[in-house]
């Protein structure tokens, strides 16, 4: 008898999500597009930046769907808030339900048990038009039906909608709904709409980052578009936004080697299409190939700036640490092209790149991934190299280092501009940077940072004119990438052992 209890017995519940770890040294800001017809508020998330701390939170204010190719937000969303769980990101969908629209055919759908489900992707609630249909054949008869009154709208795990009837309104009897709709159109987004090229005037696209420190008083620390940045025209685009963000903060960003058929599908061919590909900024790291999870795949970007954040946070929000040789969690490497096997659980077009093969790629300034004992990034350098070898633009983390030291340079001192410029004011802050190079050389995050008062470089017209030199030295560890152990026979110990000595 269903209800009836006798005896011990226990209930097992769902383990809680564990809550992600939160930095922002490497606060990504990925630009895409995001199914926002599934959106708490659809018409309100188009060309501006949105703050997510969570899964839930990023899901309701941009939607989520499982279709990484229509909508790219939704790898860096997954990536971030499910594979690395890491904290905050900020979207910027440039996805204009408005504008990036197409008309449905009226769909005729059945109801059983009060409901009706429209099997059409993208529907905007707001656009749904819901009539009864009486009769058959050429006798049928419309009844409009009212939203919230005769029925409400909701959507299923596969972004269906789902129309309920209620009880007392005018369509509880129904058997069949006629339904007109509007569904968003991500084929209708164009490179030109990431990148932010309006006629109209108006911050769209990357031109909204701009808008990131005013919102939230964070700085950017990663900047990706996975899905968009192996576009050459975007890929540059992404480079250039780095620096003189607010007119003063800098950041890296990561750009993909286009990996589809028409681009680069053999290891070897990398460097040409790095090349031609424009991508040599000392602010980018480029990457190849793609990345599976499972029967997911994603844009190399999407997991490596998951992977950089994440690397930050556990590293007490400092951006010393290279991305490099750490565990990525995935399952394989793949071209663009590659095309899942349910039946067998397998990609096509998949990559195997050895040691030696993947350090070839790391020569030409590109970032991959080998398996060796997991799944590992691999690569240390910038896009810059090999065409520089200064430390601090060539190596990736060197880089990142002093991008961040010096938007906290900016955030700390901001306060104390129009100051009289005193040798107290000069004093208060060569002490401070000091004490807080002393505090990061003493946590092995760097080998050194101090800062000095040049009087040569403080002349009486450039204090007239109010402005205070500094002169900071930083020393980031360098990474570790050839590690060189000679092994040397030796005969006198051989000798040695065999005469009894």
């Amino acid at each position: 008898m269903a209800g009836y209890n006798h005896g011990a017995r226990v209930l097992e519940k769902p383990t809680s999500a564990v809550a992600p770890i939160n930095g922002t040294a490497g606060l990504q800001v990925v630009f895409g597009t995001a199914p926002v017809n599934l959106a708490d508020d659809p018409y309100g998330v188009t060309n501006i930046p949105v703050l997510c701390y969570t899964w839930a939170e990023a899901v309701s204010k941009m939607g989520y769907s499982d279709d990484y190719e229509k909508y790219t937000l939704c790898a860096s969303m997954y990536a971030s808030f499910q594979l690395f769980r890491v904290a905050p990101v900020i979207f910027v969908n440039v996805l204009d339900p408005n504008t990036h629209k197409k008309t449905n055919t009226a769909q005729d759908v059945d109801v059983e048990s009060l409901q009706a489900v429209v099997r059409l992707e993208g529907i905007l609630p707001g656009s749904v038009d819901v009539k009864k249909l009486d009769g058959s054949g050429d006798d049928v008869t419309e009844t409009a039906l009212a939203v919230n009154t005769d029925y409400v709208l909701s959507f299923d795990d596969d972004g269906y909608l789902v129309i309920t009837l209620t009880a007392s309104g005018a369509g509880a009897a129904a058997t069949k709904l006629r339904v007109a709709s509007n569904s968003i159109d991500p084929s209708a987004v164009t490179m030109n709409d990431v990148i932010g090229v309006s006629a109209a005037g108006g911050e769209k696209g990357m031109e909204a980052l701009r808008q990131v420190y005013p919102r939230f008083g964070l700085t950017p620390g990663l900047l990706l578009a996975p899905g968009w940045s192996h576009l050459p025209d975007v890929g540059v685009a992404l480079a250039a936004k780095c620096v003189e963000i607010n007119g003063v903060f800098s950041c890296e960003a990561f750009v993909d080697i286009d990996s589809r058929d028409t681009g680069c599908t053999a290891y070897a061919n990398v460097k040409t299409a790095k090349e031609n590909a424009g991508c040599t900024s000392k602010h980018v790291m480029a990457l190849w190939p793609c990345i599976t999870v499972g029967s997911r795949k994603f844009w190399y970007s999407a997991i490596m700036g998951a992977l950089t954040a994440y690397t930050d946070a556990s590293n007490d929000d400092v951006p010393n640490l290279s991305p490099s040789n750490k565990l990525l969690g995935i399952t394989g490497t793949v071209l663009a092209g590659a095309v899942y096997d349910a039946a067998s659980g397998t990609w096509s077009k998949e990559v195997f790149l050895d040691q030696t093969q993947g350090n070839a790629v790391n020569s030409y300034g590109v970032t991959t991934a080998i398996n060796n004992n997991g799944w590992r990034s691999w690569g240390n350098n910038t896009a810059a190299y090999p065409s520089t070898t200064d430390p601090k633009d060539r190596w990736f983390c060197c880089r990142r280092f002093f991008s961040w030291w010096g938007n906290s340079f900016i955030l700390t001192y901001a306060q104390r501009v129009d100051d009289p410029a005193s040798r107290q004011l000069i004093e208060s802050i060569v002490d401070a940077e000091n004490i807080r190079g002393n505090a990061y050389v003493a946590m092995g995050k760097c080998a050194d940072a101090y800062i000095e008062f040049d009087e040569t470089e403080n002349t009486v017209q450039t204090l007239l004119n109010g402005q205070i030199r500094f002169h900071q030295h930083l020393a980031p560890f360098t990474p570790a990438e050839d590690i060189l152990n000679t092994l040397e026979f030796d005969p006198d110990a051989l000798a040695t052992a065999l005469n009894g000595g």
